[in-house]
């Protein structure tokens, strides 16, 4: 079999991959590698984490085959969001990893003292809504998981995200309203 070359190709092994079928990943893998390789390495500046970057979207490629839609991108589109959405993850735990290195307690006096202090319960609790926090964060979408990291890490207003992501503003409000709602269920079934 030739190499696929056109968008319609590309959305047949799409199709075959969502079946699970193996070859068909090496195929569109083949096909596409060295575009979304560029395409992570010119936002990491980095080969090594460029390719893991790949390696990771053809990951999710082979997961969420099944729910591409030719009618909101062609598949290159799609697959280039998918490294793009995967490099910018990757650069944000990247810089969150060098601020927790760097977050040193500069004096005792910051520490929190008598009613402040946080008992080993409290400690336990917390990391475990943590833990169900990013379980239930894994559960949304996406999409949706980066606009609602973002609204809330970064602290972006909805025209912010809906300009960052390129998407316009009622789509954002609709996906942050159901995402917290979707959040809010599944939080609740964990407490």
């Amino acid at each position: 079999m030739r190499t696929p070359t056109t968008d319609t190709e590309l959305m047949l092994l799409l199709d075959r991959i969502a079946a699970r079928e193996d070859k068909a990943l090496r195929l569109l893998y083949d096909e596409t590698a060295s575009r979304l390789y560029g395409l992570a390495l010119r936002i990491l500046g980095n080969k090594a984490w460029a390719e893991d970057v790949l390696q990771d979207s053809f990951v999710a490629i082979w997961r969420n085959a099944g729910s591409y839609r030719d009618s909101l991108s062609p598949p290159l589109a799609w697959m280039g969001m998918l490294v793009r959405s995967r490099a910018l993850d990757f650069l944000r735990r990247r810089k969150a990893e060098r601020l927790d290195q760097h977050a040193l307690v500069d004096d005792m006096d910051d520490l929190p003292q008598g009613d402040e202090a946080q008992g080993p319960m409290q400690s336990v609790e917390a990391s475990e809504q943590a833990t169900v926090l990013q379980q239930c964060m894994e559960r949304l979408q996406q999409a949706q998981r980066q606009v609602v990291s973002l609204a809330y890490l970064r602290d972006l207003s909805h025209s912010e995200l809906a300009s960052h992501f390129q998407l316009p503003l009622g789509t954002v409000k609709t996906w942050m309203r159901r995402s917290l709602e979707q959040l809010r269920k599944c939080m609740a079934r964990h407490v």
